[in-house]
């Protein structure tokens, strides 16, 4: 079985950039830089057949290259707890377009993918520890005028995940390119 997620890559300058935010908050574990990416569509495990089948949808996509814009933090919780804080994605027109047919090309395959909203995001940092109030409140706020420059995204990657004692590793299986 292949582990599976649809998303843009992001150059090793944004991620140097980004990678500059991880300190300061007791309990966090933070992600490596090189795992940093936007999901697209988050698939799940599927065997090598269905993940084909998945390739070929996939390479149907057509789109234009954008700018992809990153800017602000915040953090997810789920029933109380902190779970995950992020780098913001602004929800471009273009985004938007790009994750639909990607959602739409997965279902084609046959692929169910997550229900919810499209939140796109960077996870910076995942918590198994809960940091004080006080202390997220700070580091939010310390942070939260954080931007980079507006960065190309001139195509999207099927990623293959690879689950370790270290946390995650991705392998990028496929690119496909968007039209300049």
């Amino acid at each position: 079985m292949l582990r599976l997620f649809v998303g843009i890559d992001l150059p090793s300058s944004a991620r140097e950039s980004l990678s500059l935010l991880a300190a300061g908050l007791p309990g966090a574990r933070w992600l490596a830089p090189e795992t940093y990416h936007v999901t697209l569509a988050f698939i799940g495990d599927l065997d090598e057949g269905a993940a084909e089948e998945l390739h070929e949808e996939l390479s149907t996509v057509r789109g234009k290259d954008f700018l992809l814009e990153l800017s602000g933090v915040g953090s997810f919780e789920s029933k109380g707890k902190l779970r995950a804080l992020w780098a913001g994605v602004v929800l471009s027109e273009p985004l938007a377009i790009l994750q639909g047919r990607v959602a739409a090309a997965c279902v084609r395959a046959g692929v169910e993918i997550e229900k919810r909203k499209f939140k796109p995001h960077v996870t910076l940092a995942r918590f198994s520890e809960q940091p004080s109030k006080a202390k997220l409140g700070d580091w939010l706020a310390a942070h939260s005028l954080m931007r980079l420059q507006p960065l190309a995204a001139t195509s999207f990657v099927l990623f293959q995940s690879h689950l370790g004692r270290e946390g995650a590793h991705y392998e990028a299986l496929e690119h496909y390119k968007l039209e300049a």
